[in-house]
């Protein structure tokens, strides 16, 4: 099913299946593809809000603490694409950075990645859209691996896309153009840097499957369209009939 117009429907249209769409990405995360010592939930987080899918260590640590052990070596699991769009901020990042964000624990497991879909309160307006990407940057600062899905048409604010307006706080460079008006990224947070993996998309495109880090040099692959179509078919037929023309 290729990709559709969401502004043909309201906001609050877009609201309803992007909360299914977070579902079925969750369901096929704990159907298989995260390895048994990992699990997804949706909108599990204490504080502010931002993520719509974490994904958790089931290892116990000490929720008063803001270190844990090393988990070791993530088994099942793929290696970093190879031939993604690709872009890589070095030390420079973390010379740079602000003191160290203490991400909360959930239920005492390790938050590792956090899934965003973009919603249109993101894009509202400028205090709203400065939020957000503040909030993504911290996420990065605190070394929590990223995977963001932009399905929503770009405004003054993000006129390059999302992952622009959020790569130029990390190094200063700006970003090329994207292939199409829409864009995925998912970022690889490590010791000395931040890896960056854009994907775009236009209407009618197939969304392609993205990568969602663990750890450093360790993916699995979320179904975008698999999910995506699972979700549409859930939207009244009356507003599909609008989102369709």
């Amino acid at each position: 099913m290729p990709l559709h117009d969401w502004s043909r429907v309201e906001p609050g249209i877009f609201h309803d299946f992007h909360h299914e769409w977070l579902s079925q990405i969750k369901r096929a995360l704990n159907d298989g593809i995260l390895p048994k010592d990992f699990y997804a939930m949706a909108e599990q987080w204490t504080g502010e809000k931002i993520p719509d899918i974490i994904t958790l260590q089931g290892r116990a640590i000490d929720p008063l603490s803001s270190t844990f052990d090393s988990p070791g070596p993530v088994t099942g699991v793929l290696p970093r694409p190879k031939v993604r769009d690709y872009a890589q901020a070095e030390a420079d990042w973390y010379a740079r950075k602000k003191s160290h964000v203490s991400i909360r624990h959930v239920s005492n497991d390790r938050v590792v990645a956090v899934i965003e879909i973009i919603s249109a309160g993101n894009k509202s307006g400028k205090k709203p859209f400065s939020k957000f990407v503040n909030k993504v940057l911290k996420l990065i600062d605190a070394d929590v691996h990223l995977l963001l899905l932009d399905v929503l048409s770009r405004t003054k604010r993000d006129p390059h896309g999302i992952h622009a307006a959020i790569w130029e706080h990390i190094t200063d460079v700006p970003v090329s153009e994207t292939n199409g008006p829409f864009s995925s990224v998912a970022y690889e947070v490590f010791h000395d840097g931040v890896n960056a993996y854009p994907e775009g998309y236009a209407i009618g495109s197939l969304l392609p499957d993205m990568p969602l880090f663990l750890a450093e040099d360790a993916q699995v692959q979320v179904p975008l369209e698999k999910t995506y179509n699972a979700a549409y078919t859930a939207v009244p037929l009356r507003w599909r009939r609008v989102i369709e023309g």
